[in-house]
């Protein structure tokens, strides 16, 4: 059947190589498809001239150099073998293993080298070859090379839905430890792609969705570890990616099941070629498109959850294996047939895997090493090169969503004047509601006594520790409201926040670092760390992303890996210290108002003191940055030296708010959309509007966080976060209609 000359045109638009990745296009080159430089097979230019001997074809050439690939890896998945095998707290060294495997040795050094060291080498041999493959067939799949097990939410899923049977007691019929991990990654994973597309929809769409998606399923997982901590204890570690192992039933139980699904994929690798060529082609050759993707989806995820089951999720190897596998294209031809690329991938997953924990355990040592998961390393490897891999997205300038609700046209001067008189009366209420409720309720005469200075000594006790928590939230509220409304407009995309661009995850790397190393030192102490945290974080995302101007799409990417960096390092400083600075490093992270006073507030009185007017200065140049590139220069604003001033202005707010109630999710995503969708994009008017619903949204969550389940208390930020995932649901949906 011959193809349409659009299917033509949407062949060569795809025809792309890893050395650059394109956020307008997709971003995964699609199999047989020659180059525009190389004639077709069996076209008169592809043939040797009459009377000349025909040379080494390029397909000859290029099996050699695939050859030549793999057993480079095989090579350094030895090598790394032995030195692994040889590592470990035992004193064991690598003569003592070279006597066993040739049948000398004693019982000791079996029992350690068979119950100890080589579970845990198969076990990353079976994780690496899992997250390789699964990562190597999302992005295939999604045609987007920033599709895996972490950005579409796979391993948060998966993590969750073990933590909630464990908290719960929870006895599922016929499911194992893998069966609900697979069912808690596959629906996480349906989640993302139904949501945000797929098709090539654009490097930033699916980061965001997914990101988003894993902070609303990390939310909840951190409440149950908080609520339930004996019963989920030693999973926080475990959430960040442990190879440990004892014995081998683990990788007796799961091996078979990620070798079945890696020959169901080899066998099908023929349709996946031809589905990644697009949709319309694919049918046009007879494929049914759904099924193939949703059965390869499914096999992908079950790859994904038999390794968050064997060690817990680990990171970024499902989306760096396959990646650096996929720059390879133009050096080693075929290597973008799904007949290569899967195996490969799954060889790249294991060396890095196995090379990421011999790195571990040769610098700290492996007795520290015990308690560090291996995954706090490759999720700094992987954030690095996702860095690395972002320098070079080639931009447009060009919006990277529709507007948003209500941003085509405002509302008159009287309904936004009685909008914001309406907000003004809800918070009022809900900070009047916010000081009457808790574990001691209180009446209004209270209130009234207190601040005449008539209340009696229970009434002024519980005034003074709940009055700064009060205004504390509804501070942190408007500041990261204000932030991400910011951000959005910058950015051009109404997913983004403030934690995405990395300043949340600096800060509270700087307060952790205090918390855990130097815990005797007090809130100002851990505000300053947080405040340098967040400074330097931005300031390392500025520097990465100054190449070309700021563009947003190269912001955003670069702010994910770097604050994926800083969460593995957080985890890592958690996992260190003792139970008593846990707790305390976990509750901040949690982002809680607990034990603050008047005096915790001047960093958010402050930022907000000095941010403010220059937002209302600058609303015009927001207005038009929020369009494109183009319409602000040519009305003489300077696009690069106003970005970085406005992004400044969000880092202040942002740094202020963490510094004061430590990290709350979600407030700089829902609170500036939900203004867009009432008052419209303006932000003379945005500006008041998002400061109130940001401040109402964080002032009730505390209020409920200290109230449901009193004298017992929820950090404030977890509660944002529950509350504000639904919306965030319905955003993406809406999103993604729009889009189409």
């Amino acid at each position: 059947m011959s193809s349409s000359p659009a299917d033509a045109s949407r062949a060569a638009r795809s025809r792309t190589a890893f050395s650059r990745t394109d956020t307008s296009e997709s971003d995964v080159p699609p199999p047989d498809v020659p180059s525009p430089d190389t004639p077709a097979a069996g076209t008169a230019a592809s043939r040797p001239p009459a009377g000349r001997p025909p040379g080494p074809s390029a397909a000859n050439r290029g099996r050699g150099r695939l050859v030549l690939l793999i057993g480079g890896l095989v090579a350094v998945i030895v090598l790394g073998s032995a030195v692994h095998l040889t590592q470990g707290t035992s004193n064991l060294d690598a003569l003592d293993v070279v006597r066993l495997l040739f049948g000398g040795g004693t019982d000791h050094t079996a029992a350690v080298v068979f119950e100890s060291r080589l579970p845990r080498l198969l076990a990353a041999a079976v994780v690496g070859v899992a997250l390789g493959v699964a990562g190597a067939v999302l992005q295939s799949v999604a045609r987007n090379i920033m599709a895996s097990p972490d950005t579409l939410a796979v391993n948060a899923g998966a993590h969750l839905a073990i933590v909630a049977v464990s908290a719960f007691g929870i006895t599922v019929p016929m499911l194992g430890a893998a069966g609900i991990a697979f069912a808690g990654g596959l629906t996480a994973a349906a989640l993302v792609l139904t949501l945000s597309g797929t098709g090539g929809t654009g490097i930033v769409r699916l980061v965001l969705a997914g990101t988003a998606a894993a902070l609303a399923m990390a939310a909840v997982t951190r409440v149950l570890l908080l609520l339930f901590a004996q019963e989920t204890r030693g999973l926080f570690s475990w959430g960040a990616g442990s190879l440990g192992q004892n014995g081998l039933d683990g990788v007796q139980t799961l091996g078979p099941v990620v070798g079945g699904t890696l020959l169901l994929l080899l066998a099908m690798s023929r349709r996946l070629d031809l589905v990644h060529l697009g949709e319309d082609h694919a049918r046009s050759l007879g494929v049914d498109v759904g099924r193939i993707r949703f059965v390869a989806i499914t096999l992908a995820v079950l790859l994904s959850a038999s390794a968050v089951t064997l060690t817990g999720p680990i990171g970024f190897i499902g989306l760096a294996a396959p990646a650096l596998v996929r720059l390879m294209v133009n050096v080693v031809p075929g290597l973008h047939r799904h007949a290569a690329l899967i195996p490969v991938s799954a060889a790249m997953g294991v060396a890095l895997l196995l090379g990421a924990d011999v790195l571990l355990r040769a610098l700290i040592g492996s007795q520290t090493a015990l308690e560090v998961p291996t995954g706090v390393v490759t999720t700094v490897l992987g954030g690095i090169f996702l860095v690395v891999l972002a320098r070079n997205v080639r931009v447009t300038g060009k919006a990277t969503e529709p507007p948003a609700a209500g941003a085509r046209g405002g509302v008159s001067r009287a309904r936004f004047r009685l909008t914001l008189g309406a907000l003004a009366v809800v918070g009022v209420g809900v900070v009047t509601g916010s000081v009457l409720l808790g574990d001691t309720l209180l009446l209004l005469g209270d209130v009234v006594n207190w601040l005449t200075g008539q209340a009696g000594p229970i009434v002024t006790n519980v005034m003074e520790n709940r009055a700064p928590r009060v205004v504390a939230a509804f501070l942190a509220g408007a500041s990261l409201a204000l932030a991400g409304a910011v951000i959005q407009a910058v950015a051009r995309n109404p997913l983004a926040e403030p934690g995405i661009i990395g300043v949340a995850g600096g800060a509270g790397l700087g307060a952790v670092t205090v918390i855990t190393l130097v815990p005797a030192v007090g809130f100002w102490a851990q505000a300053g760390a947080a405040g340098v945290g967040a400074a330097l974080a931005t300031a390392v995302v500025f520097l990465m992303a100054a190449k070309g101007g700021f563009a947003s799409e190269r912001l955003v990417l670069i702010g994910f890996g770097v604050q994926a960096v800083a969460q593995a390092l957080i985890t890592l400083l958690i996992v260190l210290t003792d139970p008593w600075n846990e707790t305390k490093a976990l509750t901040w992270l949690a982002g809680s108002t607990y034990g603050r006073s008047f005096e915790h507030l001047v960093p958010m009185v402050l930022a907000v003191l000095l941010v403010v007017p220059l937002l209302i200065r600058a609303r015009g140049e927001l207005d038009l940055l929020s369009l494109d590139d183009e319409t602000p220069r040519v009305l003489g604003v300077p696009v690069s030296r106003s970005r970085l001033l406005l992004m400044v202005c969000s880092v202040l707010l942002t740094g202020a708010a963490v510094a004061g109630v430590g990290v709350i999710a979600f407030v700089g995503l829902v609170a500036p959309h939900a203004t867009r969708a009432i008052v419209g994009r303006r932000h003379a008017r945005a500006l008041p509007v998002a400061a109130l619903l940001g401040g109402i949204l964080v002032c009730a969550a505390d209020t409920i966080g200290r109230t449901v389940i009193a004298p017992g208390q929820l950090p404030a930020g977890l509660m944002t976060a529950i509350i504000g995932a639904p919306y965030f649901i319905w955003l993406l949906y809406r999103s993604r209609v729009r889009s189409e």
